[in-house]
């Protein structure tokens, strides 16, 4: 038990949400993506996020934000200000899509760095494996 505990200390995890916000509503929902940024980056384990609009489809918005590993991200949502002010803003965004990814290449200045994945290896009928 203590392998598969260490493996979830070591794997980069990205929170990925996708919210479709009327124009109207386009104001207030900034503040609320800001708020929920600066109680997700201040938690131990964040590495940072982003709050972007879409160019082509204003009414689009993305939230992205990095974490050191699973533990760290489940760590994040944890605090009550983030339960209160973090969790109804996720539970707003668009579900038709996975929103919690493991990282497994990340990079920056020219290098990648590749990372182990979380989940077993799928057969050739099942889908692909880790590269």
């Amino acid at each position: 038990m203590l392998g598969a505990r260490a493996g979830l200390d070591s794997h980069l995890v990205l929170l990925v949400c996708r919210f479709d916000v009327p124009t109207p509503d386009a104001d207030a929902f900034l503040v609320r993506g800001r708020r929920a940024m600066e109680l997700l980056t201040a938690a131990p384990g964040c590495l940072g996020g982003e709050l972007g609009r879409a160019i082509e489809e204003p009414g689009r918005w993305v939230l992205q934000v990095r974490f050191a590993s699973v533990d760290a991200y489940r760590r994040a949502l944890s605090p009550f200000p983030v339960r209160e002010h973090v969790v109804p803003l996720l539970a707003e965004a668009l579900a038709d899509e996975p929103a919690t990814f493991e990282t497994l290449a990340s990079g920056a200045g020219g290098a990648v760095t590749a990372h182990e994945s979380l989940l077993a290896p799928q057969d050739s009928a099942g889908g692909s494996a880790p590269v």
